[in-house]
């Protein structure tokens, strides 16, 4: 069987790297650039001083800032309508996650035409992207750097996973100076969907050794970044090691996929609108719980990887522990402690479970799920129950 790297041509980082950016746009041909971002980053001035740095290359601008939180085919029809237009010919995108996938999703419809319904799946494009530039202001997503796509269908309640090579952006820009702005909650939430990336690429049955050193280095970096990036946003080694971390966590998804913590979690997006990397960090030590038995000396190396002391242990006391290791750090940073405390209801678990099931996601997840399982995994994570 065939090993797939997916990796964007070029990446840029450190303090100060987003001032690259109009002389980047040029290599890219890009004379007239649609700035795909979200209504904050659009209204605070941010959006404005990006666009400022390509007016100085000789390139203009026109700032869409209708990207929501979870962006859906709303937002998608949106976006092309802006693009043509304006007479656009490239696509920047600023922000995190959601920017990001708006932006991926617009550059598809305006590639290929039809809906962006029509490209939900694996590889469903056939013509090559428009230019597309991604500047990254969370440490999270890494969606700056991935073939994955996801949009809600506003009309079924259902996160779509589009993954397709095509959508990768060409350059990636992860400036910390961008950060800086990003209070606690999501510096803690954008940080733990990037643990949750590394976690889950690690134990994917897709995984090989070079997402493998990609995702333990992340798990490292993570566990002793993320806090201190949560404490003091300002610190910039914390948020420039932050920056490197999910990058790396986002190589080690991007090749070898996810399982059903983001499947589950595509769902509470999808029905409820809620915040994705939380969403992830709760449910995190649930499904690893859950995949323990697949492969206990995966879930020992994460633990060894999140600095614990697993010397003299077996392989089950071991893996225990990197499922505590992980519910310590996600309270530390002061996640939420359940889904209940979202919202969240019991009676939608069922449909929720059984659209997890159709996620492409949970294709490599190291254990199969039965419906009846996975809503279980929903109760528990509701509760707040002890995930081992």
């Amino acid at each position: 069987m065939s090993t797939y790297y997916f990796l964007p041509t070029r990446n840029i980082f450190g303090e100060g790297s987003v001032q690259e950016a109009g002389d980047l746009a040029k290599t890219l041909k890009a004379k007239k650039i649609l700035i795909v971002t979200d209504k904050f980053l659009a209204q605070s001035g941010m959006a404005e001083k990006i666009a400022d740095i390509y007016k100085k290359a000789g390139i203009s601008t026109h700032i869409f800032g209708g990207a929501e939180p979870n962006p859906t085919d709303r937002n998608i029809a949106d976006g092309i309508k802006a693009y043509h237009d304006n007479g656009c010919d490239s696509i920047v995108s600023l922000g995190g996650g959601s920017s990001h996938d708006c932006a991926k999703g617009i550059g598809l419809v305006a590639s290929n035409g039809g809906d962006i319904k029509d490209f939900e799946g694996v590889d469903k494009s056939s013509n090559d992207m428009i230019p597309l530039m991604a500047i990254n202001t969370t440490a999270g997503t890494a969606s700056e750097i991935t073939r994955f796509c996801i949009i809600t269908d506003s009309e079924r309640k259902v996160k779509m996973a589009i993954i397709d090579w095509r959508v990768t952006p060409q350059i990636s820009i992860n400036d910390p100076e961008l950060m800086v702005g990003m209070p606690p909650s999501l510096t803690a939430a954008t940080g733990m969907d990037a643990l949750t990336h590394a976690i889950e690429a690690y134990v994917s049955t897709m995984a090989n050794p070079l997402t493998d050193a990609s995702a333990l280095k992340a798990i490292e970096m993570i566990t002793q970044y993320l806090p201190k990036a949560v404490a003091n946003g300002e610190y910039m080694k914390a948020r420039s090691n932050m920056a490197y971390a999910q990058y790396l966590a986002g190589i080690a998804f991007n090749n070898a996929s996810l399982g059903y913590v983001h499947a589950m979690a595509h769902q509470l997006g999808g029905f409820y609108n809620l915040p994705h990397g939380v969403c992830n960090a709760i449910l995190l030590p649930y499904v690893s719980s859950f995949n323990l038995m697949s492969n206990l000396n995966r879930f020992k190396d994460i633990a060894k990887a999140m600095g614990e002391n697993v010397t003299g242990l077996s392989a089950d006391e071991a893996a225990v522990k990197a499922i505590k290791a992980i519910q310590r750090l996600s309270q530390q940073v002061g996640i939420p402690h359940d889904l209940k405390s979202l919202g969240v209801k019991p009676e939608d678990f069922a449909v929720m479970a059984e659209n997890a099931k159709k996620d492409v996601c949970q294709l490599t997840n190291p254990r199969k799920a039965t419906k009846e399982q996975v809503i279980e995994l929903f109760r528990k994570a509701y509760e707040g129950e002890p995930a081992i």
